[in-house]
C-alpha cells in the first residue's frame, strides 16, 4: 500500500535519473522548455476540456474565461462561449450541471484524462529508456505538466471533486448545508478559518479538511489508473533500486 503513494515520487526521480543524470544543467534547460511549452499549450487545454466534459455529460455551458496570454483571443473565435480574461489563467464560469453530481465530477474531471494517456505513460516511457537524449530531455518536460496535473490541482480542481464527496456525505448523512464547501479555490472557501473576520462553524471547517483529503486521495488514484494504463502498454523498464 505504501508503494501507491510513493509511485508518483520514484517514478520522477527514475525518470529524471535516466533523462538528466549527470548531464548537468544544459539537459535541465531543455526539460524546462519542454516543459513551459507543454504548460502554455496545456492551460488552455485543460479548460477548454471543462467545458467539452459538461457538455458531454449533459451540462450546460455559458463561459468559459481564458487569459490572453493563453490564447483567449484566438480562441474566442472558434469557440462562442470563450470570453478573454480571468482572475485565473482559466476558468469555467459559467456552466450548469442542472443539478447532477454526476455531470459536476465529469465537468471537474474531465481535463485529466489526460494524465491517465499520455501524462503518466510518458513520464513511464522516459522512465523505460536505456540511453539520455535530446529527445528523452523533451519527453521528460512534455510529462511532468500532464502526469503530475492532479498533485498540482489540489487546492483547485481535485479539492472540488474532494469536496463533491464530502458535502454529499455531509448532506445525506448529517443533514449540513454544505453548499459552501464547495469550489475550485481552497484557499477562497477557507479563508475565514485564517482571516479572523468571519467564523467557521466547525462542521464547516472539518467538511473543508475532509474534501482536501478526499482530493488527495483522487489524485492519487488517478495516477495510479495512469501508471495501470502505461504498464499494460508494455511501459516497464523499472531500475534496480525501484524492484523488490
Amino acid at each position: 500500500m505504501s508503494r501507491f503513494f510513493l509511485f508518483p515520487f520514484t517514478d520522477f526521480l527514475a525518470a529524471y535519473d535516466r533523462g538528466i543524470g549527470r548531464q548537468g544543467l544544459w539537459a535541465m534547460l531543455w526539460v524546462a522548455l519542454a516543459c513551459g511549452l507543454t504548460w502554455w499549450v496545456y492551460v488552455p487545454l485543460h479548460e477548454l476540456m471543462h467545458a467539452w466534459g459538461c457538455q458531454l455529460a449533459g451540462g450546460t455551458v455559458t463561459r468559459l474565461d481564458i487569459a490572453e496570454g493563453y490564447g483567449g483571443s484566438l480562441l474566442q473565435r472558434v469557440f462562442p462561449y470563450v470570453s478573454v480574461g480571468s482572475d485565473y489563467a482559466g476558468q469555467l464560469s459559467g456552466f450548469d450541471t442542472h443539478g447532477s453530481d454526476f455531470v459536476y465530477a465529469v465537468t471537474v474531471f474531465f481535463p485529466y484524462l489526460l494524465t491517465l494517456l499520455p501524462g503518466v505513460p510518458l513520464l513511464l516511457l522516459v522512465r523505460a529508456r536505456r540511453h539520455p537524449s535530446v529527445a528523452t530531455l523533451l519527453l521528460l518536460g512534455a510529462a511532468l505538466p500532464l502526469a503530475w496535473a492532479p498533485f498540482l490541482s489540489l487546492t483547485g480542481d481535485y479539492y472540488e471533486l474532494g469536496s463533491i464527496l464530502a458535502s454529499r456525505l455531509g448532506e445525506s448523512m448529517l443533514g449540513l448545508n454544505t453548499s459552501g464547501w464547495r469550489g475550485d479555490d481552497l484557499f477562497r472557501i477557507a479563508g475565514p478559518l485564517f482571516s479572523g473576520t468571519e467564523r467557521m462553524a466547525a462542521a464547516d471547517a472539518l467538511g473543508i479538511a475532509l474534501g482536501l483529503l478526499f482530493g488527495l486521495l483522487l489524485a492519487f488514484v488517478t495516477y495510479a489508473l495512469g501508471r495501470r494504463l502505461g504498464r499494460a502498454l508494455g511501459l516497464r523498464g523499472e531500475p534496480e533500486w525501484m524492484r523488490g
